[in-house]
């Protein structure tokens, strides 16, 4: 194994000793009274029963089978969540046809960014995360349960259903995706159409049809942002099938396996000779094989604070230091949007995610030892395919398409995506993997705002002609949920266009549509706690050095004040009185924006 990768994987069991034996032996108490639902009282059997047909209650009032929890995302607005409609029922039959039961646990809220970007309510997209793993905690707190299938797929949802899970970690625990929507216009013309529309060259009516043309079907978004790299990352770090991240919605192969990883779980329960439960499952190897592929695949920002929240609640620790050592000897494997041109159906049809873990296997990056939820490791490098009605595993070929999936041997870059800053502004993270080469460097003076739309207003005045860093503050987790702020891309792109140096410096987020901008990001300390941003003034001149990981001001800040506006009016109206508490106790970007001291 590369060296580093086996250091990093060391350094994250050393740091976490102690925590993670808390986590394991919490966990192994519950394991230890053996099946749940045994230790039911009678009333609490018959509430559970009482909804059943006569098959399904004596089932699950059976204790040598198993009944297995449905944890779902689903609604039918969301084109990623809308396919899980019929999920539940196909379950039940599969488990059905091998003896066993499951039920549908409970719900949890499913948001998404797309509907929400420069909205209101994009102030509780962060937040919903934690959220939705109390809501995973509370379907499975009924305790009649001998494993977990999650239903989830984009942005906050995936990785709050596992988080949940782990509080649960006792019971083996797998996610059943959905799949992308098949291919609209290119990412290019999207790109092209929205820069068209910031610089007042189109109307609104040309940006809706482009943009419906763009989202126009069930199934995940397909550029690769922050609901793809849940797919890419936890297919990675076993938790589900392989393979099964990215078949399309309907595909005969997709149903085949919803069957499959169904069946399943019900061989791996606590009692059985294979038992797996997800605490066991999620470990440092785990973790490091997920932030590898991360890397690799030049995914989502967001997983910058994702995956450090999941690593604690699986009593680890993972800071941004371990993504910045893994990222200097993992190159990048992908090209994807906004990486490249390609999409995720483009990445499917270049060997998807068995190729890619074939490759970084090859190259000796993957702790191969590590257990997932289905075989082994090796496993992973195998794609699954259809003979006479039956899910089998075939080797992976190489890329079959290597402007996407690089040719064995080769890279697009012997580095990986992300990069960490660190400077007397704080710290913070950037992804260059779309950035080119020339705009790694940026120094110019500072333009200070305290929100996106004040951008937007500053660039239709025509007061971003010029070199120039855009400073955008009070926008982090305890300020106002630490929105993303996509508004500025169209915008930062036009002045990179019309020829300018620019680069974005925020405490807020980008998440996987992070592209050509040179963005620092989730900048910590945040303004609101005192972070160097809160005094920051226009005119500072700002160094910006994503190469050397390197973000400087250029002033003497000693005895300047920091700046706070008024934020009461970012704390009310659609829904977001109601998430005070969590703006009061959430941690920072870098230990993971959580509400959770676990």
């Amino acid at each position: 194994m590369n060296k580093i990768i086996e250091q990093v994987t060391k350094n994250i069991a050393q740091r976490s000793c102690k925590l993670r034996g808390d986590y394991l032996s919490r966990i192994r108490q519950q394991a230890s009274t053996g099946k749940d639902r045994a230790m039911l009282a009678c009333g609490n059997l018959a509430h559970t029963v009482a909804s059943c047909g006569a098959g399904q209650k004596s089932t699950i009032l059976d204790f040598t089978r198993s009944n297995v929890a449905i944890v779902t995302a689903y609604n039918d607005m969301l084109s990623a969540h809308q396919p899980y409609q019929d999920y539940p029922d196909k379950i039940k039959n599969a488990l059905k046809n091998v003896g066993h039961s499951a039920q549908v646990a409970g719900g949890v809220p499913a948001m998404c960014d797309g509907v929400t970007q420069g909205q209101t309510g994009m102030d509780l997209s962060l937040f919903s995360r934690d959220l939705i793993a109390q809501a995973t905690a509370i379907a499975l707190s009924h305790n009649t349960f001998d494993a977990t299938l999650l239903l989830g797929v984009c942005d906050k949802i995936a990785p709050g259903q596992i988080i949940g899970a782990l509080s649960f970690g006792h019971l083996p625990s797998a996610f059943v995706p959905s799949g992308p929507m098949p291919t609209g216009i290119t990412n290019e013309e999207k790109v092209k159409i929205r820069q068209q529309y910031a610089a007042g060259e189109i109307d609104k009516t040309a940006l809706q049809d482009m943009e419906n043309s763009a989202y126009h079907s069930p199934g995940t978004c397909t550029f690769y942002g922050t609901a793809n790299t849940n797919q890419l990352v936890f297919e990675a770090m076993g938790l589900m099938l392989p393979g099964s991240a990215f078949l399309p919605p309907n595909s005969s192969l997709r149903h085949a396996l919803t069957d499959k990883v169904a069946k399943h779980m019900a061989t791996i329960t606590h009692g059985c000779s294979d038992y797996r439960p997800l605490a066991e499952v999620v470990d440092e190897r785990t973790i490091v094989n997920g932030l590898v592929a991360l890397l690799a695949s030049g995914g989502s920002t967001n997983h910058t604070i994702h995956m450090i929240a999941i690593a604690r609640a699986s009593g680890l620790i993972v800071t941004w230091d371990d993504f910045d050592q893994l990222s200097k000897v993992v190159p990048s494997l992908t090209l994807m949007y906004p990486n490249g041109p390609a999409d995720i159906n483009a990445f499917q049809a270049a060997g998807g995610v068995p190729t890619l873990m074939k490759m970084l296997a090859d190259r000796d990056l993957l702790n191969m030892d590590a257990m997932p939820i289905f075989g082994t490791m090796q496993d992973y490098l195998k794609q699954p395919v259809l003979v006479d009605g039956e899910v089998q595993f075939i080797t992976a070929t190489d890329s079959l398409n290597t402007d996407v999936i690089a040719a064995p041997s080769k890279q697009f870059s012997q580095q990986g995506g992300l990069r960490v800053l660190d400077g007397n502004i704080g710290r913070g993270v950037i992804k260059i993997s779309a950035v080119a080469e020339e705009n790694r460097f940026v120094e110019a003076p500072a333009m200070v705002f305290e929100s996106q739309h004040d951008v937007e207003t500053a660039y239709k005045a025509g007061q971003l002609n010029k070199d120039v860093i855009i400073v955008v503050r009070h926008n982090g987790p305890s300020a106002n949920g630490m929105p993303e702020l996509h508004k500025l891309m169209p915008i930062l792109g036009n002045v990179m266009k019309a020829g300018f140096k620019t680069a974005l410096v925020t405490d807020g987020r980008l998440s996987g549509a992070s592209g050509k901008v040179p963005a620092a990001i989730h900048i910590t300390p945040e303004a609101l706690c005192g972070g160097v941003l809160s005094k920051l003034q226009d005119g500072d001149i700002i160094c910006l050095d994503a190469n050397n990981g390197n973000i400087t001001v250029k002033a003497d800040l000693a005895m300047r004040p920091e700046y706070h506006p008024d934020l009461a009016y970012e704390h009310i109206g659609a829904g977001r009185e109601l998430f005070s508490m969590f703006r009061k106790i959430v941690s920072s970007a870098e230990t993971g924006a959580s509400i959770f001291n676990i």
